[in-house]
């Protein structure tokens, strides 16, 4: 066989494993979010009375973005929309009856037709507008089903907003209106949620956290040292990290929003680490030394270090253990007791143990879907072998999805509140950033770019 029909044939392999990647890529976020119907929405540019004509294009460009990144919603092009935009239901003007029979009602102004028809073809319309009150900025929003026969059935959304009569106020009251907008459609809103990441832009480790969109960034610890692997309480009040202040590596808890250091007893080991939170936020689970054979395994403990309890009992190496936040009672772990690290699975007292991967290249930083039927994690083998990429799988079935390739070394993946959204780490150029992207690899976006930032966790808004 010639070298030129092997590579032909290789370069055939390679076209079918991506294109089976794109296929499965395609389908994960419709079985993650149940098979729901995705909606056509357009979002014509909103327009601004006297001085808050000057923050619209931070509300429209927000606005936008939100819809449009939330995984629910399928955007319709503005290249598509109807010249005559309306700003309020006023003007929204009903077709004339025909004056003979078999004619077609004419036209009079905007009407929810011209949205619902070609070539627009939208389901929903939002629309609205801003001005000053009292110093503030108002948003006058509301959102229309525009298969509707009549303004009054169409309306879905109809409400006021409030903001400071600056950028910020602009995209304040767009996250609120789209924050409505998508509970429509079952969708949660990452507004008010943060990401903690570990970064080292100061010259050391230290954990710090942003907005969900990587805006507002601040460094939440100040230990001087390797302060990595954060982990958020499901009540979003409580940060857990692991820092090497003291030398040997220990566990710290903070307050999310303060970084006040709060009490926690270490137990004498040469290593306490990879804290994460059970569903209550009531205890932590982690991998230790403290029985002082050599081996990290995992334990568990109240939020202040004490009632200890150790789950596993092997001379191997377990780290990353993860509580299932549906259940409360399913355990993912990373160990090495088959040989290279690979995700397992356990109950909450440490038994009925079994691995999830195959046993293949390196599996590693398992992370629970909101629902607890998946996890992500990172993973050496598939398209792409011998690289970290990000994966899904579905715990009951073991079915796998890839989700990136080619793109750098990606590791540390967490989900989102909503379920829908990913973030992690990923190497490229030399520099590790944190990325967002969608649950089937789509719309992929860098949220860092000072200093090298790993392993971040998504942390819900406090309520």
């Amino acid at each position: 066989m010639t070298k030129k029909i092997l590579f032909f044939i290789a370069v055939g392999f390679l076209a079918a494993g991506a294109a089976l990647l794109l296929a499965q890529q395609s389908d994960i976020l419709s079985v993650i979010t149940g098979g729901t119907r995705i909606p056509a929405i357009a979002a014509p540019d909103f327009k601004g009375a006297g001085d808050a004509g000057r923050f619209m294009p931070a509300f429209n460009a927000t606005l936008f973005s939100e819809l449009e990144q939330s995984g629910r919603l399928q955007m319709v092009a503005k290249s598509l929309y109807p010249l005559e935009v309306p700003q309020q239901p006023s003007d929204f003007k009903a077709p004339e009856a025909p004056a003979r029979r078999g004619e077609q009602p004419r036209r009079v102004g905007p009407w929810l037709t011209d949205w619902f028809n070609p070539p627009v073809n939208a389901n929903y319309l939002a629309f609205g507008y801003t001005a000053v009150q009292d110093g503030r900025l108002v948003l006058f929003g509301w959102l229309y089903n525009v298969g509707q026969p009549d303004i009054a059935s169409a309306q879905v959304v109809g409400k006021v907003y409030t903001g400071s009569l600056d950028d910020d106020g602009a995209r304040k009251v767009a996250r609120d209106f789209a924050a409505d907008i998508l509970t429509q459609f079952g969708a949660v809103s990452l507004a008010g949620s943060r990401i903690h990441f570990v970064s080292d832009r100061t010259g050391n480790k230290e954990i710090w956290s942003m907005d969900y969109d990587g805006s507002n960034q601040k460094q939440l610890t100040n230990f001087r040292s390797i302060t990595t692997m954060p982990s958020v309480s499901p009540d979003g009040r409580l940060v857990a990290c692991t820092t090497f202040a003291r030398g040997q590596p220990e566990i710290v808890v903070l307050s999310a929003e303060s970084g006040r250091r709060l009490t926690f007893y270490n137990q004498r080991a040469s290593m306490n680490a990879n804290a994460s939170f059970t569903p209550d936020s009531k205890h932590v689970i982690f991998s230790s030394t403290a029985a002082g054979d050599g081996y990290a395994n995992i334990y568990m403990a109240d939020v202040n270090g004490g009632n200890l309890r150790r789950l596993t009992q092997v001379r191997a190496v377990e780290v990353e253990p993860k509580v299932n936040p549906k259940t409360g009672q399913d355990v993912v772990f990373v160990s090495g007791r088959s040989g290279p690290p690979q995700v397992y699975r356990m109950n909450i007292e440490g038994t009925d143990i079994g691995m999830l991967t195959t046993g293949e290249g390196d599996a590693v930083n398992p992370a629970w879907h909101p629902d607890g039927k998946f996890i992500a994690f990172a993973w050496t083998r598939g398209f792409e072998p011998g690289n970290f990429n990000i994966f899904v799988m579905n715990v009951a079935t073991r079915q796998l999805v890839q989700l990136t390739s080619g793109q750098g070394r990606n590791e540390n993946p967490v989900w989102a509140p909503d379920g829908v959204h990913l973030a992690y780490s990923s190497r490229r150029g030399g520099r590790t950033s944190i990325f967002t992207m969608l649950a089937d690899g789509t719309q992929q976006k860098q949220l860092t770019s000072q200093g090298n930032n790993e392993k971040p966790v998504w942390a819900k808004a406090i309520q």
